[in-house]
């Protein structure tokens, strides 16, 4: 293709502009005032483009972006530098690979012998499935619950009933977080 000033630039601009000028009339009568201004305000783009020099900067972008890439075709020297450059980005993946698996390892290892010291490798805290029996979190639990009010109309007032149980949901809570801060959950 050719150099920049070889393209007349300013009727090719002025035509794609009255070209989208018209085509907004004909969306007009169709469709209405707002798709018609859309298509206005796009058609005016090019004669802009031309005038401010935007065309003549994205041309010269063009032609640095081509010269660049072909310089890769026939040059060891890049390719070499491409390689090093792949080289880098590894050793700087596989480094930040390294430490989070180092630390989690860490990790693992301190609540791994957090558990051993609480006692839960031995199984308390556990409910015995074949006797029923509960633990003391779930032995509250069960008797914590609200009393279902024997009547539609008698329901005593939410506030007072929320600050008696909220000290006794509390510790129910703690214990039942305690048994699942031993487990690892």
């Amino acid at each position: 293709m050719g150099s920049y000033s070889s393209i007349a630039w300013l009727p090719l601009a002025a035509g794609l502009t009255v070209l989208g000028l018209l085509l907004s009339y004909v969306i007009l009568q169709r469709s209405g005032v707002r798709s018609a201004l859309r298509v206005a305000a796009v058609s005016l783009l090019p004669i802009a483009a031309y005038l401010t020099g935007a065309i003549e900067m994205f041309w010269k972008i063009g032609v640095a972006i081509g010269q660049f890439g072909t310089g890769f075709a026939f040059s060891t020297t890049k390719w070499v530098g491409i390689g090093v450059t792949g080289l880098a980005i590894a050793l700087f993946l596989a480094a930040g690979g390294r430490a989070r698996r180092k630390a989690s390892r860490e990790a693992r290892r301190a609540a791994k012998g957090k558990r051993e010291d609480d006692g839960v490798e031995s199984g308390a805290g556990r409910p015995d499935a074949l006797s029923g029996a509960r633990t003391p979190a779930t032995r509250a639990m069960a008797t914590t619950q609200a009393p279902v009010p024997a009547t539609r109309g008698s329901q005593a007032p939410p506030a007072k009933a929320s600050r008696r149980a909220a000290p006794a949901d509390d510790d129910d809570l703690k214990d039942i977080e305690d048994i699942l801060r031993k487990r690892g959950i």
